[in-house]
């Protein structure tokens, strides 16, 4: 997307000049889901698709907001004093969260702003768009308001907004991955103790390849708070017994040993896909840095498997995706990524055959799902940053 493109659609909206401009990024998680409520490890990364955001400063209370992607809403406006919760407010609400979190923080705005966003990433895939806009106005406000918050705290205050304000009780991955992201690299998150280290993702002759199964995923709305609940009741039972604080303690064979204390076969399952699925993140990571893809492609594979089977999160469109990508010529591995429900599965595919993959793939998804997929190559990119403004 163009800055000064950006720029223009701003002056067009609100009548005025564009001050500054900035980009928060997408995010794809390669391998540890649903481990991070979980206290496990993730593995993801920022992607060069994400959310933009034009700014300029008002003298008054007012701050006005205006999303191209949800252009039939209008300008929404609300007074920088007044930052409660109305569900009528819809995507506002997460930079409002934003701004009720700082503020409690001890920070004050002390005047109002026009913020003018546009996103690339496909509506309801799966791949962030929420944190990618609670972090877009992180950096928005940090540097306008000239804050001392850190990225690290912008990123906690995401999540808190998502908790606290919206009400998904989601983990800390997703702002991580966005806030957080490098060029290039991915990010191996022990959300146990908020560790993390940076591993390049070298994947010599292979791409990643988002699929887009276009059927939207509503977290709130989807089994996201009854997968937790069960997790923390089985966890709750292996306390019992055992000086655990998350399932993110146990090795497989401890787990093992220990699932009678569950003494329920579904959550029993639940709780062994968050045990395994954290130690084939810790591998994952381990294989990429021997540059050995074939062993990461595998464990890629054998995440989407117990996601289907134990966690029962994929479904018919994901699986379609995952089990069709399986069969391609030069495909290392592939696995539904995000919370599940729909959006997007990533494949990780030989670059002379990507273009065959996308085919077959999509054509198989269509004559079983009925519509189609779309195809993306995710670049592995930078965090939320501020962009040169062209002069005009």
């Amino acid at each position: 997307m163009k800055t000064s493109d950006l720029q223009q659609e701003f002056k067009t909206t609100f009548d005025r000049e564009p001050e500054r401009v900035f980009f928060s990024p997408g995010r794809i998680n390669l391998i540890g889901e649903h481990t991070d409520y979980n206290g496990g490890h993730v593995f993801p990364c920022a992607i060069s698709i994400g959310t933009y955001g034009v700014y300029a400063a008002r003298t008054d209370q007012t701050v006005r907001m205006f999303s191209a992607n949800i252009a039939d809403q209008g300008i929404v406006t609300f007074d920088v004093n007044d930052l409660t919760y109305n569900k009528a407010a819809g995507w506002t609400n997460y930079p409002k969260g934003m701004m009720a979190e700082l503020i409690k923080t001890g920070v004050k705005f002390d005047h109002g702003f026009d913020l003018y966003v546009h996103g690339n990433l496909p509506d309801g895939a799966g791949l962030s768009s929420s944190a990618s806009i609670e972090l877009l106005t992180g950096i928005v406000l940090k540097t306008a308001f000239s804050l001392t918050v850190s990225q690290l705290d912008l990123v906690k205050l995401g999540q808190k907004c998502e908790n606290n304000y919206i009400g998904v009780n989601s983990g800390i991955m997703d702002q991580f991955a966005v806030g957080m992201g490098k060029k290039d690299q991915a990010i191996l998150l022990d959300t146990n103790t908020m560790d993390y280290s940076y591993a390049p993702v070298k994947l010599g002759d292979h791409v990643i390849v988002i699929m887009n199964t276009n059927k939207r995923r509503e977290l709130a709305d989807s089994k996201y708070n009854e997968r937790r609940a069960e997790c923390e009741e089985a966890l709750r039972r292996l306390q019992t017994k055992l000086a655990i604080k998350s399932l993110g303690d146990l090795t497989e064979a401890e787990f093992d040993e220990a699932a009678y204390l569950i003494n329920d076969a579904t959550l029993i399952k639940r709780a062994r896909h968050a045990v395994f699925e954290n130690q084939r993140a810790i591998r994952a990571t381990k294989a990429l840095a021997n540059d050995d893809l074939t062993t990461f492609g595998s464990l890629v594979t054998a995440s989407h498997v117990s996601l289907h089977f134990d966690y029962e999160v994929t479904g018919k469109e994901l699986d379609t995706l995952a089990e069709t990508a399986w069969k391609q010529p030069g495909v290392l591995g592939a696995r539904m990524t995000g919370a599940g429900f729909g959006g997007c599965a990533i494949a990780i595919v030989a670059k002379d055959e990507v273009e065959n993959f996308k085919a077959a793939v999509g054509k198989a998804y269509h004559e079983t799902i009925g519509y189609d997929a779309d195809f993306y190559i995710a670049e592995i990119a930078d965090g939320p940053k501020e962009l040169n403004l062209v002069e005009a």
